[in-house]
């Protein structure tokens, strides 16, 4: 660049040197002003390229900041995988874990080693929370997971009959569930539903007819039992699971739902707070 600026200089002074022999030549200021204006320009493409120059290294500076700060990203998400992996429990030891959060303190005697090997069993090959049924029937053996049909329960019969399934489990835990004054008010577009548990009335379903009838009356169906468990000071709460013909709920204790939590999948196809329930159907 330093040779370019020479050269443009002589040229500038033989063009002087060229007008003064032809009788043209310029005066002092003249020469002084083109001389001048070459500066100007050589000190403008200075600039520009130094200008160049800074952004290619700024560029260059910002390119490697975000690459290590992804590859960080990277290492930390890989370390996180890895310790999840070191600190997965086997089926055994879950079924050791469940046993000393009494998980099983409801399950019949004579039912308890199948009980566990199922759960056993559904955490090694499947990842999943799930006890074992009682032959072909709906029922699970370990007296905490319920099969809800939905459907049925919001239709008249349904409440009742979900309700005296879920005494039996009262029964065990020393609870009291009694039935009483179920009460049926409905018209074209709305119904009111009620139901009294133990002398204290509960809304079944009151609404006007929707799309979410059925997880509506599941709400309702679960906070009258929570409630009830919350009077007779149980620390025992149903979660819901799904919702639908296959809806599906489990009785957990804080502790051991915090466990399943930690060990389990969180989707939609295990036990949720009911807030969290309601927010993913939409209620």
């Amino acid at each position: 660049m330093a040779e370019d600026k020479k050269q443009r200089i002589t040229l500038a002074k033989r063009n002087a040197c060229r007008r003064r022999n032809t009788g043209t030549a310029p005066s002092q200021i003249t020469l002084y002003a083109i001389l001048q204006e070459i500066l100007d320009k050589e000190e403008h493409l200075l600039k520009t390229k130094m200008n160049k120059t800074l952004l290619l290294l700024f560029s260059f500076l910002f390119l490697s900041c975000n690459s290590k700060s992804q590859n960080n990203i990277a290492e930390k998400e890989t370390e996180k995988q890895q310790k999840t992996a070191k600190h997965k429990l086997t089926g055994k030891q879950i079924i050791v874990e469940l046993e000393k959060l009494n998980f099983f303190n409801l399950t019949e005697k004579k039912d308890l080693k199948e009980a566990k090997a199922e759960f056993e069993k559904f955490y090694n090959e499947l990842n999943f929370f799930e006890g074992k049924m009682e032959g072909e029937s709906m029922i699970f053996t370990d007296n905490r997971f319920y099969f809800i049909d939905t459907e049925t329960l919001f239709e008249g019969g349904g409440l009742i009959q979900y309700l005296e399934t879920v005494k039996k489990t009262f029964d065990k835990l020393n609870l009291k569930l009694e039935i009483s004054d179920e009460f049926n008010n409905q018209t074209e577009k709305h119904w009111t539903h009620k139901i009294k548990l133990n002398g204290k009335e509960y809304i079944a379903f009151d609404n006007d007819f929707g799309n979410t009838d059925w997880g509506i009356s599941f709400i309702y169906f679960i906070e009258m039992l929570n409630d009830q468990l919350k009077i007779q000071k149980s620390i025992e709460r149903f979660y819901p699971i799904r919702s639908g013909n296959d809806g599906e709920m489990v009785l957990l204790t804080k502790e051991q739902f915090e466990f399943v939590k930690a060990n389990y999948p969180n989707d939609k196809e295990h036990p949720q707070e009911i807030n969290e329930w309601k927010r993913g159907y939409g209620l």
